[in-house]
């Protein structure tokens, strides 16, 4: 797998059943976290989320999933201490992605294409301006599949990272003029970092896009449905 990412993706709806199955598996500051969300869409959200995301860590360290112990970045993002296993989840409406790899840091996210905003007046305030410039050579009825493909493949790249919202996203730049074929295309802080990264897309179906980021370079990324 040092060379290969896996990325599982799966429907909340569809693992509804699974709730008390996931619930036996979380761990008591989980729980409690749950149980902090106002409304119970959000909480079996997230119960379902961290339940697929320790069956999943479970399988590959072949540990049972309630003995894994998270600790946090400054973040918040989760990470299992002393592994050589790297992992990131990303959930967006009805689904959550989960991606896997080992010996580097690795980013997902996974958004539902939405066409309720002003695209341009949202790109024009977070995105590079050569991708400005891209995005506005769009026609109209392009315009939202566009945006979130750039937008995952620039939400992939800051979680690989790990700094957070704090990193300025006007300073890389993405391409996003195909689904399936992703590239980082500058770093304005290094021009010479985009050479250490891999950025892969992938469609789970045509309302979901999401992006895979990896700080190195591999050629594979392997996708399956989660299924329990």
């Amino acid at each position: 797998m040092s060379e290969v990412a896996h990325v599982w993706y799966g429907s909340f709806s569809r693992n509804e059943s699974n709730l008390p199955a996931f619930e036996q598996v979380l761990s008591e500051d989980e729980i409690e976290k749950a149980s902090n969300f106002k409304f119970k869409k959000d909480r079996d959200s997230f119960i379902i989320s961290r339940g697929i995301l320790r069956e999943l860590l479970g399988g590959y360290l072949a540990m049972s999933p309630i003995e894994l112990k998270f600790e946090y970045t400054s973040y918040g993002k989760p990470y299992l201490p002393n592994q050589l296993l790297y992992f990131n989840v990303s959930h967006s409406g009805d689904m959550a992605a989960f991606a896997f790899t080992l010996n580097c840091e690795i980013g997902v996210d996974i958004e539902r294409i939405k066409k309720d905003f002003d695209v341009l007046e949202l790109a024009r305030n977070f995105f590079s301006n050569n991708e400005i410039v891209s995005l506005e050579r769009q026609p109209k009825e392009k315009l939202s599949r566009a945006f979130f493909r750039c937008w995952t493949r620039k939400e992939s790249f800051i979680k690989a990272k790990g700094s957070g919202l704090s990193f300025p996203l006007n300073q890389f730049t993405v391409s996003f003029d195909k689904d399936h074929h992703a590239t980082l295309l500058e770093t304005n802080w290094d021009s010479s970092e985009k050479l250490n990264w891999s950025l892969f897309s992938f469609v789970p179906n045509e309302e979901y896009i999401l992006a895979v980021a990896l700080n190195k370079k591999i050629k594979t990324v392997e996708y399956f449905l989660w299924d329990m």
